[in-house]
């Protein structure tokens, strides 16, 4: 049996870079607090608390004083920096530079048009933690989007500024624009003057769909690990789903039975961006043992 890793997969950039300064700080016996889990897969948070890390949620970290939290790459609101400033917090900040310089391109615009000028809408998960962060942005009036029932909220005589979550696909931020585009028409408004769209999704993710098809359609069997709260892992699980029906969601290896790989002469594994390449060979190893 071929079993072949995608080599597109594991963490992206910024979820690895929050991973290594957390690495660093605990190598070097600092003791540090993660506000919110790191990233969006149990294993992973498991092994990095094995080594010292402390997952504290909003609750916990309004009482915590005088305390050293790393702030991780979906990014934060910004009470969150009030709060730290107040309570004597030294803040790790790695936030990734993608989320960075959109949550600021949303409070650019959110100043500008405070004062009725418009409506900010941003297409991602609701709760999701880079999305809480992009809305703290508007003072929490922006609104959010997930599928086409959502755009009841929106009011069509005022001018739309549309953006995304960086981990949506592009298809449904296309979806979305579309129906927009339609209602607006529908209103009499120009889409031109009406409608200000942003395709702010990271091209390292947008750019795995295609590549995630190919490698889908070239195996008998796909393997996709993720977290089971990752809304990326999700997203790309179901764009292999479509052109491979024998692909499987796992979120470790002792999830593998071996009457998944019936018949199979090639298995793919592939994962999320919030996937660890280690537990990706983790699942390599495990389905070696069902061959032997």
């Amino acid at each position: 049996m071929k079993i072949e890793l995608d080599i597109n997969a594991g963490f992206c950039f910024g979820v690895e870079k929050t991973i290594e300064r957390a690495e660093i700080e605990l190598s070097e016996g600092n003791s540090i607090f993660c506000l919110g889990e790191m990233v969006h897969n149990d294993e992973e948070i498991n092994r990095l608390e094995e080594k010292g890390l402390k997952t504290i949620h909003y609750k916990e970290f309004r009482r915590l004083k005088n305390s050293r939290i790393l702030i991780r790459a979906h990014g934060e609101p910004p009470e969150t920096y009030r709060i730290a400033a107040e309570n004597n917090l030294e803040l790790i900040d790695t936030t990734c530079p993608i989320v960075s310089r959109l949550q600021n391109k949303i409070k650019a615009c959110y100043d500008k048009i405070a004062d009725d000028k418009g409506q900010i809408v941003i297409y991602g998960k609701d709760g999701h933690a880079e999305v809480v962060g992009l809305v703290g942005q508007t003072q929490g009036k922006a609104i959010i989007v997930d599928k086409l029932e959502d755009l009841e909220q929106i009011n069509f005589g005022k001018p739309i500024y549309l953006y995304s979550q960086t981990t949506k696909s592009k298809k449904g931020f296309n979806l979305i624009k579309k129906e927009i585009e339609k209602r607006l028409q529908k209103e009499g408004k120009s889409k031109e003057f009406n409608l200000m769209a942003h395709q702010t999704i990271c091209g390292q993710v947008a750019n795995r769909e295609p590549k995630l098809k190919i490698f889908a359609k070239n195996h008998d069997v796909i393997f996709f690990v993720s977290g089971k709260k990752s809304s990326n892992g999700r997203m790309l699980y179901e764009v292999c789903k479509k052109v491979n029906s024998n692909t499987y969601f796992i979120s470790k290896p002792g999830e593998i039975e071996k009457n998944m790989l019936t018949g199979a002469q090639s298995v793919g594994i592939s994962g999320a961006t919030s996937t660890p390449t280690w537990l990706l060979k983790d699942v390599e190893k495990m389905i070696r043992t069902f061959n032997s």
